[in-house]
């Protein structure tokens, strides 16, 4: 249901010198970039509700496919789908246990469709056999096992209908036309409890659903400032308690316990540094067992005696931070992955009377003895005094100064966590010291850090990272003629700020997937967003006024593109629903009308990011062999990595060594 993770050990670096390496990656074996961004070995693990199997993602003829093994003979899995192109990447148990549901879209454009396939007879059936429509999974239930309740979006692709889903049969029954409400919530009679609605300012009321009436007066209502830390999380078994996140009248999101009789709130869960952002649940009652902080590392705090032992047993272990995958009903046997940060992330069986951990698979075991390297968590003071939790890694060997990538997190409305991070060990192995920022309006902090970055991009939140560079000069991690930018959604729009509107402060910048032009971005934001506008009108830039506009204009890296005088890299996919590749093209062909030199790769089967390994690698390719000659890191080859993917280079091959040579210019230049 919820993230639930545990610290082990990882200290809290202090704001004090920092020890980098003198050269990049010398005398460090290089780690292929196949063995960090190829297909996992096993990844996704889940036990049944019923504990007879387990599941998991894995590769099948080099895709990404579900498979399942009896739980007592892991050894014994075999593949259940058969995805032949898109990898899956998501799946999840029926109730019953006789299926396995997975979500999956068509060339990345985010409308997912469900899937069930019968475990005894591996027949596949699309659940919501739709075009352009997006599903959504409402509620499920412990005590009705073969329905759930989905919302669907083809009817009216701003609003998801409600229908009860028969697992079995695939029958789809209408429980309620929804004309305008953004979400729901049910409890475990599969009855739909409550209905959320968008207001003018942002932010959220609350009504109660008796069958198919929504009530007219709000029983809870959120305003902007708590709209992105205050949501509903679900009822007991029961019926009778309702847990929210919840920072009304604070500042960190507290969990709350109300009880639905008499409307009476209880805080169960609090930091004053984070916001505790869920926890641990009786897969048989829903009550809270222990729920999770997480500031510069994560935590798991029991409530009451529930877990309290197998949390302190697992903490023992020493085994890294762990994070509890699911939960047979039972409640016998959990899967518990550890996260040891400089080595590959370990899933394992525990055994709830036996106090036991039996490994069931290393998702990535080609990296077991690589070079990988430690992650530090650091507090850096902003220019006005707002901390800003971050995360460094510097390259193995570490005597001096190196070059650094400020690698910036997307949303902005998200955050950077600790823990083993692909790109973070990819960079650093290259021999970059990383450094990702925490930048106001990143989630997870209290509401006040998200409300400091309102109507902020490219201002004050530009600003977090410009002050995060400082702070690493000073402190002798990088040079200051030696730092790259790079990073996708947000991250991308932050490279383009950062060669727009500080043109000098980058040697130069990578954008994945990042938008240029704020306006064209807010317009063109799927349908199924509706519900979300007018948070993004209060917290970029409102469209629909002429100051809305002149800030979205003023904020656009588009509007100031003939300043950039950097190597700028782009990467987008061609069916991003998100950031629409027009925000890409533009940009592009404003550079190119000045002459600016650029290059661009775009995938014409990928929507926000690259899904398919292979064209994550090639993209990676081209980035790492973009940045050495710009920080003077190291690189493999480009070699035949395009060649196994479907990029397209439109601009710029001339610009990476080894780009122009792999062929893949024919689409574009």
């Amino acid at each position: 249901m919820v993230k639930a993770i545990l610290a082990a050990g990882a200290a809290l670096v202090a704001i004090q010198p920092v020890v980098a390496a003198t050269e990049s990656g010398a005398g460090v074996p290089l780690i292929e970039r196949a063995k960090l961004f190829g297909n996992p070995t096993r990844t996704g693990g889940k036990l049944s509700p019923d504990g007879k199997w387990i599941s998991f993602i894995a590769p099948r003829d080099g895709v990404l496919n579900v498979w399942v093994a009896p739980a007592d003979q892991p050894d014994q899995a075999k593949p259940l789908t058969a995805e032949k192109g898109r990898p899956i990447r998501q799946s999840f148990w029926a109730p019953d246990s006789r299926s396995i549901l997975f979500v999956n879209d068509k060339g990345g454009d985010e409308n997912f469709l469900l899937y069930g396939v019968d475990v005894a007879t591996g027949v596949q059936k699309t659940l919501t056999p739709f075009e352009k429509t997006r599903v959504q999974v409402l509620g499920t239930s412990e005590t009705i096992r073969d329905r759930i309740l989905i919302g669907v979006n083809n009817r009216d692709p701003r609003w998801h209908d409600v229908y009860e889903l028969d697992l079995n049969s695939g029958q789809l029954t209408k429980v309620l036309q929804n004309d305008g409400y953004a979400g729901f919530v049910a409890d475990d009679a599969l009855k739909l409890r409550l209905a959320a609605k968008a207001r003018d300012d942002g932010g959220s009321d609350y009504f109660t659903v008796d069958g198919t009436t929504i009530g007219t007066t709000p029983v809870a209502q959120v305003g902007l400032e708590d709209s992105l830390t205050t949501s509903p999380l679900g009822f007991t078994t029961d019926g009778k308690t309702l847990y929210w996140t919840d920072s009304r009248g604070r500042d960190t999101a507290a969990l709350v316990a109300q009880d639905v009789a008499s409307g009476k709130t209880t805080i169960v869960g609090q930091s004053a540094k984070a916001d505790v952002d869920g926890g641990l649940f009786n897969p048989r009652t829903g009550q809270l067992e222990a729920y999770s902080v997480d500031y510069l590392t994560n935590d798991y705090v029991p409530v009451g005696d529930a877990v309290k032992a197998d949390l302190a047993f697992l903490k023992a272990q020493n085994k890294g931070e762990f994070s509890i995958g699911s939960r047979t009903n039972a409640d016998d046997k959990w899967l518990v992955t550890f996260d040891q940060v400089s080595a590959p992330v370990a899933t394992y069986v525990y055994d709830r009377k036996a106090r036991t951990l039996k490994q069931l698979y290393v998702t990535r075991p080609e990296l077991v003895g690589a070079p990988l390297v430690a992650m530090k968590p650091v507090e850096i003071a902003a220019r006005d005094g707002l901390t800003l939790p971050s995360y460094l890694t510097v390259p193995k060997g570490a005597t001096g100064p190196v070059p650094m990538v400020l690698f910036v997190h997307g949303g902005p409305w998200a955050r950077d966590g600790y823990g083993y991070n692909s790109y973070h060990q990819w960079l650093a192995n290259r021999g970059y010291a990383v450094l990702s920022v925490n930048y106001r309006g990143s989630t997870g902090f209290g509401k006040k850090f998200v409300s400091a970055g309102d109507l902020q991009w490219g201002r004050k939140m530009h600003d977090d990272l410009i002050d995060a560079v400082d702070w690493a000069v000073k402190r002798g991690v990088t040079t200051r003629d030696k730092v790259a930018i790079m990073g996708g959604s947000y991250g991308g729009y932050a490279t383009l700020a950062g060669l727009t509107f500080t043109p000098d402060a980058f040697a130069c910048g990578v954008d994945i997937v990042g938008p240029s032009n704020l306006f064209t971005l807010l317009k063109t934001i799927p349908p199924y967003w509706e519900a979300g506008k007018q948070q993004f009108y209060k917290r970029m830039g409102d469209p629909t006024t002429e100051a809305g506009r002149a800030l979205l204009k003023e904020r656009s890296p588009l509007t100031y593109a003939e300043r950039i005088k950097k190597p700028l890299l782009i990467g987008q996919g061609a069916n991003d629903p998100r950031v629409n590749v027009a925000e890409s093209d533009q940009i592009v062909a404003a550079m190119a009308a000045k002459n600016i030199p650029v290059t661009y790769v775009l995938f014409p089967d990928e929507g926000h990011g690259f899904a398919r390994p292979v064209n994550n690698i090639a993209f990676n390719a081209v980035a790492e062999n973009f940045l050495a000659p710009c920080l003077g890191g190291r690189a493999e080859p480009v070699g035949g990595a395009l060649a196994a993917s479907t990029a397209q280079v439109k601009h710029g091959a001339q610009f990476v060594k080894g780009l122009a040579a792999t062929g893949a210019t024919a689409a574009g230049q």
